[in-house]
């Protein structure tokens, strides 16, 4: 069942499932404020700044996505596929605002327990839940591949188990009167909101130092290169990620003086290799008939002459 729904989430434009989700998510806030005001429940108002966090985490993942699937210009020669990255860090930001507010309301509630209305908050959370697992599973099919749009799945997915805790929260307190559990449930939704964005911000900052995508070995890519024919040594090895799709890849071969047409073969032949192997979809080549006399596979000097010119020319 999970299966074909995914399938059917996948047929529709990601366009306009961040679009209904960005509806809901600006719904359900309104709803959850009033019903923790009317209850007196300050787990479900922290729920719903938790939520209405995430109608500006959609807002921005959508304005990114837009801006995203502009084409390359002389100035941005690899388009702006990295403004999902700063997006996602953003929302993260957002997130920790968010929580930054819940806990000091949470201990000044801690300190003055308050009554609260049990089956308001029941209905109000239950409403809450079955809308973020509406809009986990429109954003679930791009959540693997795309990390803009998995910072805000992870939001739809936390908010959906907090608004789960809220219902069985409100069940307690038609039965017992244990009003001091509010600010320790909204202090457990920080925790869930710190642990969903610190991945988030962990994995945009290895995009934004070009550091080596995770899974992929330079020494494997190494051998396998020059383990060809034709190919006698690589050098000056760099791989990244463009974007959080995409993977570009720098580094000079070294092969016999040949004519340029053959060279082409075995360019072919890597990209292939590369393609196929290590799912690197932008390499840059440089072919050289002698190698620099670095050992190691990821730098090479490059020799630029220094002139001194004569005073007064």
């Amino acid at each position: 069942m999970e299966k074909h729904t995914g399938h059917y989430f996948k047929s529709v434009d990601l366009s306009k499932r961040l679009i209904a989700t960005m509806a809901m998510n600006l719904i359900i806030p309104a709803v959850q404020l009033y019903g923790g005001i009317v209850s007196g429940s300050m787990a479900l108002i922290s729920d719903a700044l938790h939520n209405l966090s995430d109608f500006t985490s959609v807002l921005i993942s959508y304005s990114a996505l837009r801006i995203g699937r502009r084409e390359p210009t002389l100035k941005h020669t690899f388009g702006f596929k990295r403004m999902e990255v700063f997006a996602a860090v953003f929302n993260v930001a957002v997130l920790f605002g968010a929580g930054l507010i819940i806990t000091i309301e949470g201990w000044h509630r801690l300190q003055n327990p308050q009554p609260i209305q049990g089956n308001i908050v029941i209905l109000i959370a239950s409403i809450a839940f079955l809308a973020n697992m509406l809009s986990t599973l429109m954003l679930r099919p791009e959540a693997h591949d795309n990390l803009n749009i998995r910072s805000a799945f992870l939001h739809m997915l936390t908010d959906a188990i907090t608004s789960l805790g809220v219902v069985f929260l409100g069940i307690i307190w038609i039965f017992r009167p244990w009003y001091w559990l509010d600010p320790v449930v909204s202090w457990v939704i920080v925790i869930l909101i710190m642990y969903s964005g610190w991945d988030i911000l962990k994995d945009a900052f290895e995009i934004l130092m070009n550091a080596t995508p995770v899974g992929i070995d330079l020494h494997a890519i190494q051998k396998e290169i020059e383990a060809m024919p034709g190919v006698e040594k690589i050098h000056h090895l760099h791989v990244w990620n463009i974007a959080t799709e995409g993977v570009a890849l720098s580094a000079h071969v070294v092969v016999e003086d040949q004519m340029l047409s053959k060279v082409d073969d075995i360019a072919a032949k890597i990209r292939h290799e590369l393609l196929c192997h290590f799912a690197i979809d932008h390499p840059v080549l440089q072919f050289e008939a002698t190698s620099c006399p670095v050992t190691g596979i990821l730098s090479c000097p490059v020799n630029v002459p220094h002139t001194h010119p004569e005073e007064g020319e």
